[in-house]
């Protein structure tokens, strides 16, 4: 089972790929006391942000590019954490998904998670993060992740969750919708599945 983690940090080092490892780890952890196999991937955005704006001019990707986008298309389950700019994803984490086919992460399995400096921005993951993956028609779990500079640390009050439990809590819910769909689905496999669905519900009288 592949898990592939989209870090759009960048700085080094970076709370935004810090909170990406500890969803992986998690996300991991659950799949394997589940007995599941998981191969993980980490795609550090900043690497590949001089490829990812030639591709926007050119039209195509650079190897180290389409591998990326190869991994993230044909994971099992994803995991996209970007930072917050002026209240919303990063560009180079936009730009990033723009190049990936709409259709490629079709009920696939996401959990969305951000970082800020302040925990005023958590709604971007409410009216920009989730709405992205919806247009992709993404499988988004219900809990996503935001991480402000106080939450690391921080164990939470009677009022709201500490981030370990958030993370826990996500991770959970990636995991068990991993689980739940077989690993060798594939897009094509959807289509003759729906097809299906829709010849069984004709009625030839």
């Amino acid at each position: 089972m592949k898990l592939v983690a989209v870090s759009a940090g960048l700085s080094t080092p970076s709370s935004t790929r810090l909170l990406a490892d500890r969803l992986t780890e998690s996300a991991r952890g659950e799949l394997t006391d589940r007995g599941h196999d998981v191969r993980v991937d980490v795609i550090e955005l900043r690497e590949l942000a001089i490829a990812v704006a030639n591709n926007l001019l050119t039209g195509f990707p650079a190897p180290q590019l389409a591998t990326a986008i190869d991994a993230v298309t044909g994971a099992h389950g994803l995991i996209a954490v970007t930072p917050v700019f002026t209240a919303s994803y990063s560009g180079l984490f936009k730009s990033f998904f723009d190049l990936i086919d709409p259709d490629a992460l079709t009920r696939k399995p996401v959990l969305v998670a951000a970082t800020g400096g302040t925990a005023r921005h958590s709604l971007v993951l409410e009216h920009a993060l989730r709405p992205l993956f919806a247009y992709l028609r993404a499988t988004v779990v219900p809990t996503a992740v935001y991480a402000a500079s106080e939450d690391w640390g921080a164990g939470g009050d009677e009022y709201t969750e500490g981030l370990p439990a958030r993370i826990r809590r996500a991770a959970g819910e990636l995991a068990a919708l991993m689980a739940a769909r077989p690993a060798e689905e594939t897009p094509e496999d959807d289509d003759i599945t729906a097809l299906e669905r829709q010849l069984s519900d004709l009625r030839f009288d």
